[in-house]
């Protein structure tokens, strides 16, 4: 069987053995991790926001154009993250309604 490989943006992907599923791999970091480094990437786009809306309101930073890029970036990495937490918060509650 030939291997089919798939050319991402960063690495190749191969796929040589379909239908034999192999060992699975741990990831490197855990979920907690990914959420906890998620949650500070989400803080660093806030305080950024918050820092141009600083500049702007005192004069230091003219272009509005770019508070308002940073505004909006960190509202859209707010808004995801809460959309998250929400579908975790449903996910528990369904897997706590299952009978066992």
């Amino acid at each position: 069987m030939n291997p089919i490989s798939i050319q991402t943006n960063s690495q190749p992907l191969t796929y040589s053995h379909l239908g034999k599923p192999g060992p699975v791999k741990p990831e490197s970091a855990s979920f907690g991790d990914m959420l906890k480094k998620s949650i500070q990437q989400v803080n660093q786009l806030q305080n950024e926001s918050n820092t141009a809306v600083e500049k702007l309101a005192t004069g230091q930073e003219k272009d509005i154009h770019n508070t308002m890029i940073a505004m909006e970036k960190a509202s859209v990495s707010f808004h995801l993250t809460m959309q998250v937490r929400n579908k975790m918060i449903e996910a528990y509650q369904e897997v706590m309604r299952m009978q066992v």
